[in-house]
């Protein structure tokens, strides 16, 4: 479990308040290492139970935030990981592999861009000769970048690199993934709450948010019989590198003080939603969405 299950703790109180979690801005797609602020990504804390024993998992943007949490997770619980993320990000990558070797797994690491469908197609087949298998597709690096002006101020490249980055890489994975998943299998997108509240300055990500929700409840549909289920997590705002790498510096002073709990997430906290979603524990839970927004409502 990500904390002790035996200790009670304020969840307003868990983390720091969003007024320390400031300055570091740095250019896209931002590492942790220049974060002053380093996120909490369950380093300390996830105590697995083997509930992912003998798994083989795909996680994209494995390198930090959301994804170097996940893998953390996954590997206590005890699967295997092969870790996609850009070049220029080999830095929080390499941290990663440490980590889920300390837990006694395999890492394997594949660095390049996903926007380009022959990629993604290597990262499967990497993972299936590397891994001896696929289990478990976590579809999550993601893309965006924040337009004050809304749509005026998107560029068709913008557009292009959000939509192939969150969407395309997406179906791209999948479609390689299935004939290689077995009965019990699972893929999980991470979505966002900007999917159902979405926000003019991040119009393109929104989009794509949602249409990761759509594509998630089909999909799960269309592979039921196969026993592969789908389902996806909806994050709220959590402090990862992509944002003070993408919004401006005023915006990153008061990320999070908007949900009911009055702070941003950390990394740590959505781990154990993607380990939920990959064991049996939710052996009758497909075409799902689990927001984990800090008490703001998806709908």
């Amino acid at each position: 479990m990500s904390q002790n299950q035996h200790q009670q703790q304020d969840p307003q109180q868990q983390h720091r308040s969003p007024e320390e979690q400031t300055g570091g801005q740095q250019s896209a797609p931002g590492t942790t290492k220049e974060m002053p602020d380093q996120p909490d990504h369950g380093e300390e804390s996830y105590q697995g139970t083997g509930r992912l024993d003998g798994k083989r998992a795909v996680i994209t943007g494995g390198d930090s935030g959301i994804g170097r949490a996940v893998a953390i997770a996954f590997a206590r619980e005890g699967a295997d990981v092969l870790i996609s993320y850009l070049p220029e990000e080999e830095d929080d990558a390499r941290e990663t592999v440490q980590l889920v070797e300390k837990a006694g797994r395999k890492a394997v690491t594949i660095p390049g861009d996903i926007r380009d469908e022959a990629h993604c197609q290597e990262i499967i087949s990497q993972a299936v000769s590397g891994l001896g298998g696929l289990d478990i597709l976590v579809n999550n690096a993601a893309y965006q970048m924040s337009q004050p002006g809304g749509i005026t101020d998107i560029t068709t490249e913008q557009f292009d690199q959000v939509l192939k980055t969150n969407l395309y890489a997406m179906f791209w994975l999948s479609k390689a993934a299935v004939p290689h998943m077995q009965p019990g299998s699972t893929i999980i997108n991470t979505a966002s709450i900007q999917a159902y509240q979405p926000s003019p300055d991040l119009l393109d990500y929104a989009t794509t948010k949602a249409g990761i929700i759509a594509f998630t409840k089909g999909l799960a549909q269309g592979l039921a019989e196969q026993g592969i289920r789908v389902n996806a997590v909806a994050p709220g705002p959590i402090w990862t590198p992509l944002i003070p790498a993408t919004m401006p510096e005023e915006k990153v002073e008061s990320f999070g003080e908007d949900v009911p709990l009055g702070r941003a997430g950390q990394p740590a906290e959505l781990a154990p939603a993607y380990v939920f979603f990959a064991s049996q524990e939710s052996s009758y839970v497909t075409g799902e969405v689990l927001g984990v927004t800090g008490g703001k409502p998806l709908a």
